[in-house]
């Protein structure tokens, strides 16, 4: 696996940060988050910064009017408490009326373990795919999360990104691998098995898939960075040929990336079989992220070997 480099949260914020040096109309509001990785916003660029305080439904209200008034607008914070704290509001205050708002987000699925669920982020994609105009980014390691900063911030409307904290082998090797527009990319190819994954977790679908081909699986494996709109066609085509698809998610089944191919797949004729893999409808215990996959069934050991029963049962 490629070097360890720093997370994505720093890779993204230092992109946005020379973004604002260049656009005095890009304004970053937090919820009292005190993010190392926003002291250069702090210090340098103070008039483009506000601390709103923990009052992450006055966020979202405050960034609409600054929104209105022509400004570029990026808002932080936890991901269920700048998601589901403040629901209504980015409905009715941002979608409703499609404004330039990008929700920044921090800990998607596992990432703050153990904080325990009341910081857990496993039901935002399922709430974010539910606003029709809202568009869903999910970087899987800090290249591509500079890449979507610097791309999403040309884009127009409501813009949701999910981010992960923690430092991760680089799984891309250079950006200008990576097809914005497209919406996926596809890292590994494998002619049997293709794991569709999103955000962190597609390092454990790399790994699963290298155990795998000990079983004499080849797998294939797919980065979908862009959750909605997701890129239907683009997505047939990468896996029609599979005997099987497998999609890998530190989220809750149902709502999630699952969801999304699920509601492509399904509306195919002799589509390959498609098993869904993540988090089962219960607030997750205590312990730290390898702890918190293996209790969900999520680490790479034991998603190959489900990988291989499903195989080899599709296959009978």
């Amino acid at each position: 696996m490629r070097r360890w480099t720093k997370g994505m949260r720093d890779a993204f914020f230092d992109s946005l940060f020379s973004l604002a040096v260049k656009d005095k109309n890009l304004l970053l509001l937090t919820s009292d988050t005190g993010a190392i990785c926003h002291d250069n916003f702090r210090e340098e660029l103070s008039a483009q910064y506000m601390n709103v305080g923990i009052a992450e439904q006055n966020m979202i209200g405050v960034a609409s009017g600054l929104a209105l008034s022509g400004k570029k607008i990026y808002v932080y914070g936890i991901v269920p408490f700048v998601t589901m704290r403040c629901y209504e509001q980015i409905r009715i205050d941002l979608c409703c009326m499609d404004l330039n708002v990008t929700i920044v987000s921090i800990g998607a699925g596992l990432d703050y373990s153990t904080l325990g669920p009341t910081h857990h982020g496993y039901e935002d994609i399922s709430l974010m795919r539910s606003l029709p105009p809202m568009k869903i980014y999910s970087p899987s390691d800090s290249l591509i999360a500079d890449f979507i900063c610097r791309n999403s911030y040309k884009e127009k409307g409501p813009k949701y990104i999910r981010l992960d904290r923690t430092g991760f082998p680089l799984l891309y090797k250079r950006q200008e691998d990576i097809k914005f527009a497209r919406g996926f990319s596809l890292l590994k190819e494998g002619k049997d098995v293709c794991i569709i994954a999103t955000g962190r977790i597609v390092y454990n679908a790399l790994q699963a898939a290298k155990k795998l081909s000990e079983f004499g699986i080849d797998s294939g494996v797919i980065d979908i960075f862009r959750i909605k709109p997701i890129n239907a066609g683009g997505l047939w085509e990468a896996v029609r040929k599979n005997k099987v698809v497998v999609v890998l998610e530190e989220h809750f089944l149902h709502g999630g990336l699952g969801s999304a191919v699920s509601e492509i797949i399904s509306q195919k004729p002799c589509a390959p079989l498609l098993k869904l893999l993540g988090i089962s409808d219960f607030c997750n215990e205590y312990g730290n992220r390898k702890q918190l996959q293996a209790l969900n069934s999520l680490d790479p050991l034991t998603v190959a070997h489900q990988i291989k029963d499903i195989f080899k049962n599709g296959k009978k």
